[in-house]
C-alpha cells in the first residue's frame, strides 16, 4: 500500500459517517454549562463529539433530523477544534436547528416515521419540520425563528426553552439524556441494543444488510440477537468501502443482545465477541474476550474488556482487564493496565467531578481516561478513577482517583507535562496512524493546557491559566 493510499485512507476515516444533502437548513449542537463541566473530556473536546451506542452524538442528530451538522457551539477554549464537525462562531441564521449535546438521539430517521419499505422520495413526516422536539418533557432541540450571535451561548447558560416561541409545533423524539458523565456507561448497552434493532428496521437498509451482509460460514455465532458484519456496498454508486474481516476461531455471542462490526474491522483468531456490541471502522481485535462495548474507529484492542467505550484511535493492545470505563481519543494502556469496576463492598462508586466527589449510584464503574491518557505497564486503577486529559502516568504507586491533566510521573506529587514535549509526542503518535496534527490542533491543545484543572478532594474546579514559563520548562522537574 502507497503513502499516499494511507493518507486518503486515513483522512476517510475523519469524515462523517452520514452525507447530507447541501440544500438543507444547518444542524448545531450545542454544549450547556452541564455538558461543560464533563470531565474528563470537556477540556478537549466538545461533548456532541462523544460515542453514545454506536455513534458520536452529533452523528446521531445528523441521521435523526437529516440535517447537516455544521458544528458545535463549545468552551472558547475548544474553539481551534480540529476534529469532525468542527466548532461554530459568529451568527446562526434563523432556521438553524440547535441541539442539546447531552442528548443522544435513538438512530431514527424522523422524516420516515409512520412509513414502511420501500420508501417514497417526497414523503416526509411532519415530525421532521417542527419547531423544538422533546423527550421527558425537557427541550431537545429547537429551530431558530430569528438569527442569534453565538456570543449569546457563550458560557452555557441558555437554555433552548428560552428559545422556543409560543406556536411553534413540538414533536417528541425518542432517545437518551447524559445529565451526568457516567450515563453514557449507564446507558450503553440499551443505546446499543436499540440503535441495531432501528438500523435493521430502516427502509431499504435493513433489508440489504439482511440479504447481502451474512455473516461468514466459519465463524461460530451463538444466541438469537441479530448480527451484522459489514460487507460491500450492495448498490452502484455507493461508495465502496472494505468488509469487515474475521479470522478462523472466532466467537460471536449475540445471546445477551445484537452484534455490529464495521467496515474494514478485523478481528483475529481466538477472539470472543459479546453483545451488546459495536466494533468500528478500521479497528483490529488482536484476541481476548471483548463484551458489551463500543469500540470507536482505528483502535487496536486485546485482552478482556467489558461495558465500555473507545472513542477512536486508542490502544489497549495487551492483556490486562477494563471495565465499564470510558476511553477518549489517542489513549495508550501499557501492558497489564487493569481497573477495577466493582467495590470490595459492592457499593455504589463515588466519582470526582469539576463540582466535587458525587455518587453516581452505579455498582460498577472503572476509569474515565481522557484525550491522550498514556500508562505505563502494570499500572493498576482503583474504581471509579478520573484521568485528566494528556496524563502520562506510571510506575508501582496506586495513582489516585483523580489525576489532573497533563501531569506526568509515578506518583503524587505529579510533574506537569511539558507542552512542547506533549505535542511532541502526540504527532508521533499520530503518524503512526497515518494522520498529522495540525497547526489548528496544537493551538487548540495549548489552549486546553492553559485551562487545565487541578484535580482532588472535593474542590470546585480551579481552571489553571499556565505561567509564561509553563510552556518553556514545566512546573516543578517537567517533562
Amino acid at each position: 500500500m502507497t503513502s499516499a493510499t494511507l493518507k486518503r485512507k486515513a483522512a476517510a476515516q475523519e469524515q462523517p459517517r452520514i452525507a447530507m444533502a447541501p440544500n438543507r437548513v444547518p444542524l448545531v449542537l450545542y454544549d450547556d454549562a452541564v455538558a461543560r463541566d464533563f470531565e474528563p473530556f470537556a477540556l478537549t473536546r466538545p461533548i456532541a463529539t462523544l460515542i453514545a451506542g454506536t455513534a458520536t452524538v452529533w452523528e446521531r442528530w445528523q441521521t435523526a433530523l437529516q440535517h447537516p451538522c455544521r458544528g458545535v457551539i463549545a468552551a472558547a477554549h475548544l474553539t481551534e477544534l480540529d476534529e469532525a464537525p468542527g466548532v461554530v462562531t459568529g451568527t446562526l441564521p434563523a432556521g438553524t436547528i440547535v441541539a442539546n449535546s447531552r442528548f443522544a438521539p435513538a438512530m431514527d430517521v424522523i422524516a420516515m416515521r409512520g412509513f414502511s419499505s420501500p420508501p417514497v422520495r417526497t414523503h416526509e413526516h411532519p415530525d421532521s419540520r417542527a419547531g423544538s422536539w422533546q423527550s421527558d418533557g425537557r427541550i431537545a432541540a429547537v429551530r431558530l425563528t430569528r438569527a442569534v450571535p453565538v456570543g449569546e451561548f457563550a458560557d452555557g447558560t441558555l437554555a433552548l426553552e428560552s428559545l422556543v416561541v409560543n406556536g411553534q409545533a413540538s414533536a417528541s423524539i425518542a432517545g437518551w439524556w447524559h445529565d451526568e458523565v457516567w450515563d453514557y456507561l449507564k446507558h450503553l448497552a440499551a443505546a446499543i441494543t436499540d440503535d441495531v434493532a432501528r438500523i435493521l428496521a430502516t427502509a431499504v437498509v435493513g433489508d440489504d444488510i439482511r440479504e447481502h451482509w451474512p455473516v461468514p460460514s466459519h465463524v461460530t455465532v451463538i444466541g438469537e440477537h441479530p448480527v451484522i458484519v459489514q460487507g460491500q456496498s450492495p448498490r452502484a454508486g455507493l461508495a465502496q468501502v472494505p468488509p469487515a474481516m474475521i479470522e478462523q476461531h472466532v466467537v460471536l455471542d449475540a445471546t445477551a443482545g445484537p452484534i455490529m462490526i464495521e467496515s474494514g474491522a478485523h478481528i483475529r483468531s481466538f477472539t470472543r465477541i459479546s453483545g451488546p456490541c459495536r466494533v468500528g471502522r478500521n479497528s483490529t481485535i488482536v484476541g481476548g474476550d471483548i463484551t458489551g462495548c463500543s469500540i470507536g474507529q482505528v483502535c487496536k484492542i486485546r485482552g478482556e474488556i467489558s461495558s465500555s467505550v473507545v472513542l477512536g484511535f486508542s490502544n489497549k493492545g495487551h492483556e490486562g482487564f477494563v471495565g465499564h470505563s470510558y476511553l477518549g481519543r489517542w489513549v495508550n494502556l501499557g501492558a497489564g493496565t487493569t481497573t477495577s469496576n466493582l467495590k470490595n463492598t459492592y457499593g455504589p462508586v463515588a466519582l470526582w467531578t469539576p463540582s466535587g466527589i458525587r455518587e453516581t449510584g452505579m455498582q460498577f464503574l472503572g476509569t474515565l481516561f481522557g484525550d491522550h491518557v498514556k500508562t505505563g505497564i502494570g499500572t493498576l486503577l482503583t474504581t471509579g478513577t478520573v484521568l485528566g486529559a494528556g496524563a502520562n502516568i506510571y510506575g508501582s504507586h496506586l495513582p489516585p482517583k483523580v489525576v489532573a491533566p497533563f501531569a506526568w510521573g509515578e506518583g503524587e506529587p505529579y510533574d506537569t507535562y511539558r507542552i512542547d514535549k506533549f505535542l511532541s509526542t502526540a504527532e508521533t503518535v499520530m503518524a503512526r496512524r497515518h494522520m498529522s496534527l495540525s497547526d489548528r490542533a496544537k493551538r487548540q491543545l495549548v489552549a486546553s493546557f492553559e485551562q487545565r484543572w487541578t484535580g482532588g478532594g472535593p474542590t470546585k474546579r480551579t481552571p489553571r491559566k499556565a505561567k509564561p514559563t509553563d510552556k518553556a520548562r514545566g512546573k516543578g522537574k517537567g517533562r
